[in-house]
């Protein structure tokens, strides 16, 4: 299943450090089978605001984007971009083309309602035996 580093730079600033970056991130990337889906501006917000730019990889699967973050060639030019950039990264795994939303909203519901009877028994007095005599 894909997986996907994805990066929300807030900040940006046009270094010849991130310029180098760019330059060789390509290379950091092939070994892994990692390629760009996005890669900063234009965005169009249309909810909230976004202060920033976004970058979406995409990676065969979430062993190929940690190898990738971890591998001593990404390790070297990472300083690069985090010298000059404040951003968060993420990496996730995607869901798969039988994906249901539906079908996670009924699992969300279940154990919402679960929670909830779990909370109200607490909340209830112990039962007390009482025998007639």
């Amino acid at each position: 299943m894909s997986a996907y580093g994805f990066a929300h730079l807030r900040s940006r600033r046009h270094h010849t450090d991130i310029i180098e970056y760019l330059e060789r991130i390509q290379a950091t990337l092939d070994p892994f089978a990692g390629r760009f889906l996005i890669h900063g501006p234009p965005t169009e917000v249309v909810e909230g605001t976004w202060p920033g730019s976004m970058v979406l990889i995409e990676f065969p699967g979430l062993a190929e984007a940690r190898a990738w973050y971890d591998s001593p060639g990404y390790r070297d030019i990472l300083r690069l971009r985090t010298d000059h950039i404040e951003g968060d990264v993420l990496l996730i795994e995607g869901v798969g083309p039988d994906y249901d939303p539906a079908e996670r909203a009924g699992k969300l519901r279940g154990e919402a309602e679960r929670a909830e009877q779990s909370a109200l028994e607490a909340l209830s007095p112990c039962p007390v035996d009482v025998q007639s005599g």
